[in-house]
């Protein structure tokens, strides 16, 4: 038989081979179809723990550029600024994206600030503690001019809460292993002001205060449904 025909043959297997196991590998099913529908702003109450809602600030605002690419990410946003009897203000932005496949991935803040102008001048990862177990935050610092605003956020993505980064891509290829394609949320709080150490204790405490108003349902999904329904 001819030698040529052979490796043609071969090559033509394989590449059909390759294509079969990318087809199968390719994840298909959505987990968001299948959850319950639910409202970013009907769960997150307005008013809870000594804190209510100030219309008066709103938090950071993406470029119009940026809301175009946003639009596509995120089925879902939510932005608030919260007051207390101190006079203490917390931003929170909460952005739910249905889809978390690799060409719709959650636009972290580290990305976002800098976007805006700010100049990202710390990054940490961290562990916010709550009554319902520990939580993987990162901490940040964004500086524009004279506002300094350090940063707390965390990233679920489907049933668990996980830093941004390697965590976020191994969640997302166990999903993907099992042909499904997880939804994600990140949630992010701030605070205007000079200290970060006393801005990361404000920010904790609203957190807590945060989480603790909300019913269990909800709570899961900020948190991660893994374990989390306190």
């Amino acid at each position: 038989m001819n030698r040529r025909f052979v490796a043609s043959c071969v090559l033509g297997a394989a590449m059909a081979l390759t294509s079969a196991l990318t087809g199968a590998l390719t994840p298909t099913v959505h987990v968001a179809s299948a959850a319950e529908q639910f409202s970013l702003e009907a769960m997150v109450p307005k008013r809870f723990g000594g804190w209510s809602v100030d219309d008066s600030m709103v938090p950071l605002k993406p470029n119009p550029e940026q809301q175009t690419v946003l639009e596509k990410i995120y089925d879902q946003t939510l932005a608030r600024t919260y007051v207390n009897a101190e006079g203490q203000r917390v931003m929170l932005s909460i952005a739910y994206g249905g889809d978390q496949s690799k060409a719709l991935q959650l636009h972290l803040p580290e990305v976002c600030y800098v976007a805006q102008g700010f100049q990202m001048v710390k990054e940490q990862s961290g562990t916010l503690p709550t009554r319902f177990g520990p939580l993987p935050v990162k901490r940040l610092v964004a500086r524009q001019d004279q506002r300094n605003e350090p940063i707390t956020y965390w990233v679920t993505i489907g049933d668990k809460a996980v830093l941004s980064g390697i965590e976020q891509k191994l969640q997302r290829l166990a999903y993907g292993l099992s042909g499904k394609i997880p939804d994600g949320m990140l949630v992010r709080v701030s605070t205007i002001q000079p200290g970060d150490t006393e801005a990361y204790k404000v920010q904790d405490r609203f957190v807590n205060d945060m989480l603790d108003a909300m019913a269990a349902r909800d709570r899961a999904r900020l948190l991660g449904a893994s374990g989390k329904q306190g």
